[in-house]
């Protein structure tokens, strides 16, 4: 049996529920005595809209940058902040995120929901939903946070 502390892979992205999805797993993390370790997948949200513009990587950089404090505000105002790692990525969303969890060891993944209705669905359509492809890709479990 492994010594090293129990690992959470929790994604943390753009949806709207971003922050709540995050606090819920810092919350399941410190009842378990586990470790998080945050990814954060890149995708087109993070670059400015015209590419064509000169500082286009910097602005890129500058929001990943944004994302990484973010994150980092959040936890460190928990008591007793949680142990975690933080972790950029690029590619396609379930694939990173899978791979960060067989990397880690991670008993579970935690991800946002863009919920259910016509919205969400019609969302689903041009952006796969990132809950149901680990669902489908995982032999991990994975909580599903739905949106408040």
């Amino acid at each position: 049996m492994s010594e090293r502390e129990p690992c959470l892979v929790v994604a943390y992205g753009h949806e709207p529920d971003g922050e709540r999805v995050l606090l819920v797993a810092a919350d399941l993390a410190a009842m378990i005595g586990a470790r998080l370790h945050v990814v954060h997948v890149v995708d087109l949200r993070d670059y400015p809209a015209d590419p064509d513009a000169s500082d286009w990587e910097e602005r890129a950089g500058g929001q990943v940058a944004e994302h990484r404090r973010r994150v980092d505000a959040l936890l460190d105002a928990r008591e007793p902040p949680p142990s975690r790692a933080q972790e950029v990525r690029r590619g396609d969303p379930v694939a990173e995120i899978a791979a960060v969890a067989g990397e880690q060891g991670a008993f579970m993944i935690v991800v946002g929901s863009r919920g259910e209705g016509v919205g969400a669905a019609l969302s689903r359509l041009v952006d796969p939903s990132v809950s149901h492809g680990l669902i489908r890709r995982q032999h991990r479990p994975v909580l599903v946070v739905p949106p408040a």
